[in-house]
């Protein structure tokens, strides 16, 4: 099965001249994909001019994957640590109650290109870590590089969430396929360029979701960036995933 979401139909919130879009938006008119995608609770895109910040996150235990695509990112939380991210670095964040954390902008001349995926946690109570690391283009070109798992694997960050999250960079001409297991299903995110899904064609910013296939395969129509989210989306994850947010 597959469920489309397509770049216009997410919350465009623009203040000033930063702008974010929200791949899933609870608060919107009931839909589908209002709640997520299984143990996918959001997927922002953020485009923030020099020293904006990101609008704050919501303070109930959630882990996010942020990567900076363009520019600089500066973070800061409660607890005193604080660091700068650059384009190409991704970042594992988890959160417990009651911790406050802020990104912002680190230039004061250039703009900064935002990604940011917030995973439902399997359990309550998290403790608060951060890990971050690069993943060179060379790394990503021409095929599905882990950037977060379970198990750390193959130098990944480490997250709290029975999920594969992959990057790949595509030239046009290029394919990938991944696998599906049994019970899991994907999130396939456009960051930039064109593919063949099947008879679907996506393009920048547009988001699908497979669910009871047997694997998702993509084909580069131009130069193309992707992320691809392997998930767990079992009724036990759904149901921590609302308990989060009623609370």
């Amino acid at each position: 099965m597959i469920t489309i979401r397509r770049a216009n139909e997410r919350h465009h919130d623009l203040r000033g001249s930063r702008e974010l879009w929200l791949t899933f938006h609870p608060h919107a008119p009931a839909t589908p994909l209002a709640d997520g995608f299984g143990a996918l609770e959001m997927l922002n895109e953020s485009r923030l001019p020099p020293e904006a910040d990101i609008p704050p996150r919501p303070r109930h235990d959630v882990q996010i994957i942020t990567y900076v695509r363009e520019g600089t990112l500066a973070y800061e939380d409660s607890m005193g640590r604080l660091g700068v991210l650059r384009a190409g670095e991704f970042q594992h964040m988890s959160f417990g109650r009651g911790i406050r954390h802020s990104d912002k902008n680190a230039s004061r001349t250039d703009w900064a290109h935002i990604f940011q995926i917030w995973l439902c946690p399997t359990q309550v109570g998290l403790d608060s870590r951060h890990e971050q690391k690069r993943f060179s283009a060379a790394e990503r070109r021409g095929r599905l590089c882990v950037v977060a798992s379970p198990d750390a694997r193959n130098g990944s960050l480490r997250i709290y969430q029975n999920t594969l999250m992959c990057s790949a960079l595509l030239e046009p001409g290029q394919h990938v396929a991944h696998e599906l297991h049994q019970g899991r299903s994907a999130w396939l995110h456009l960051v930039h360029g064109e593919v063949s899904l099947g008879d679907l064609v996506l393009t920048t910013g547009d988001g699908v979701g497979v669910s009871a296939e047997r694997a998702v395969s993509v084909t580069a129509r131009a130069a193309t960036e992707i992320l691809l989210l392997d998930l767990d989306c079992t009724e036990g994850a759904v149901r921590l995933q609302h308990v989060e947010r009623a609370s």
